[in-house]
């Protein structure tokens, strides 16, 4: 029989004080888990380091110029075109619908990659995976909407970790599947198919997002109520937290006899859309008005689309240095080793001790220079092993750089800027991409061969030096003239 009167009250006051204390220790394994998973079986695709030489092999039967000049710009074009009103559509819809098109992309895809036939039919395989691509915003965004802030770097290192632990697995599977055991390129898209389709499953028992970043912001609203915290319609106390769970008598020893009921939540407010573009435009401004962030952001736009069109293209120049028909490739191995020893060139980058904000810019642009005789190197010697060689430096470089950049411009930002400065800086690499492959590599452009691509590719990344050399020298130089001349700032400090 229930107790009625202020002490049920206060006794539901109390097990809302229960629920709210455990909500932020308890809730976030699930989602995290899903994600994890849902990660890894999405990029656990043991055909994807053998894509090219399956297009140009007897399954499909296409050319060279068809697959390079006529099929893969339709993935940048789609990248760039999809990628704004995904990020909105991300954030609108809070995040579970947009990953599960991601899964349901990824199916479409690979599908079309068994059955399809023809030039039309792979170009809009094409466009499909553009739509996987543009969507993975998604993947690396949910996350922060359903656990705790004190949970943000535990959960994104498992979320990351989980992507590149699948990447690596489906690599290695299928360098074994091929080079072992005999498997056709066919036989590794089927295992693909079935993985990507075990994620989009997955992604179903996801916990729907009641909050985003934009759209559906809530903020936190709190107030005292005679020692005691209420907020977001809970309660929490000032208390600190001891070794076991505080009795009810405790609990309800805190909270007044005249305290009503918990109020019902209240309905959502329907989001302003023109407001959210307005802060959006505002933060953009504030963020690229500081120039060490300006800096990074440029490396970071510039990098990235010579990043895309290396990694896209390379199948494509090994398949002309050591055609896959009259020789063993080792595509999966490559890819696989570039990826650990990148992990750990990202691990090694928490123990540098430099200072970036005197010597970021130089050090940009020495390991341009390198990221250039690398992508040199690969395309004018003709040995398999060195491109291979060649390949797995680039990566590794690329993969240190674009960690720092990304914990420079993240170091002083909020979530909120963090991924608007992420989504605008890959735009803008998107957008460069979709200029260099229209003019280089689509068949309406200049339509070149694969090797002369890449030697525009390695001058690319040598323009990308040069600049951040003249950058970081005037730099320094101003950073020495205070240095010598400090009567000068003291007297403008003065002032």
């Amino acid at each position: 029989m229930d107790v009625p009167g202020p002490v049920s009250r206060r006794a539901a006051a109390a097990a809302v004080l229960l629920r709210t204390a455990r909500v932020p220790r308890e809730c976030w394994f699930l989602p995290t888990a899903l994600l994890c998973a849902y990660g890894f079986f999405a990029n656990l695709r043991p055909s994807e380091p053998f894509l090219t030489p399956y297009l140009l092999g007897p399954d499909k039967n296409l050319t060279d110029r068809e697959v390079f000049n006529e099929i893969y710009p339709v993935w940048t074009y789609s990248y760039l075109v999809l990628l704004f009103p995904v990020f909105l559509a991300t954030d609108y819809l809070r995040y579970k619908p947009v990953v599960l098109l991601q899964g349901l992309s990824l199916i479409v895809t690979w599908f079309m990659l068994l059955y399809a036939q023809g030039l039309l039919a792979i170009q809009f395989l094409e466009f499909f995976y553009g739509i996987a691509t543009a969507t993975e915003i998604a993947y690396y965004s949910y996350i922060y909407s359903v656990v705790d802030l004190g949970m943000y770097q535990k959960v994104t290192s498992y979320c990351r970790s989980a992507t590149l632990v699948g990447f690596t697995v489906g690599s290695v599977l299928g360098q074994i599947l091929v080079s072992v055991a005999g498997w056709s390129l066919f036989s590794l898209n089927v295992i693909s198919l079935t993985c990507v389709s075990v994620a989009f499953a997955v992604a179903w028992f996801l916990p729907m997002p009641q909050k985003s970043l934009f759209f559906h912001h809530i903020p936190s609203t709190c107030q005292r109520v005679n020692g005691i915290k209420v907020q977001n319609g809970g309660i929490v106390t000032d208390t600190p937290a001891s070794n076991h769970l505080p009795g009810w008598e405790d609990i309800e020893s805190k909270i007044p006899l005249n305290m009503e009921e918990p109020p019902m939540e209240e309905p959502e407010p329907k989001p302003d859309r023109l407001l959210v573009l307005k802060v959006l435009w505002n933060d953009f401004l504030m963020c690229y008005s500081s120039r060490p962030l300006l800096c990074w952001s440029v490396w970071w736009a510039l990098s990235t689309c010579g990043y895309f069109q290396v990694v896209n293209y390379t199948q494509g120049l090994w398949e002309k240095v050591m055609p896959s028909r009259y020789a063993a490739i080792y595509n999966g191995g490559v890819e696989a080793v570039s990826t650990l020893l990148g992990a750990v060139a990202v691990f090694a980058v928490g123990y540098i001790k430099i200072s970036w904000s005197t010597w970021g810019e130089m050090t940009l642009s020495l390991f341009s220079l390198l990221i250039a005789a690398a992508v040199y190197i690969m395309d004018t010697v003709g040995n398999i092993w060195v491109c291979y060689a060649s390949y797995v430096v680039f990566r590794i470089i690329y993969m240190l750089l674009i960690t720092i950049a990304t914990f420079q411009i993240a170091a002083n930002l909020s979530m909120e800027r963090y991924a608007l400065v992420f989504g605008v800086n890959t735009f803008i690499a998107l957008a460069l991409q979709t200029l260099l492959t229209l003019i280089v590599v689509d068949a309406s452009g200049l339509g070149l061969e694969i090797t002369t691509q890449f030697l525009i590719y390695a001058g690319y990344f040598a323009l990308i030096a040069v600049v951040f050399l003249a950058s970081g020298a005037v730099s320094i130089m101003k950073k020495c003239r205070k240095l010598e001349d400090p009567e000068s700032s003291s007297q403008v400090t003065t002032s």
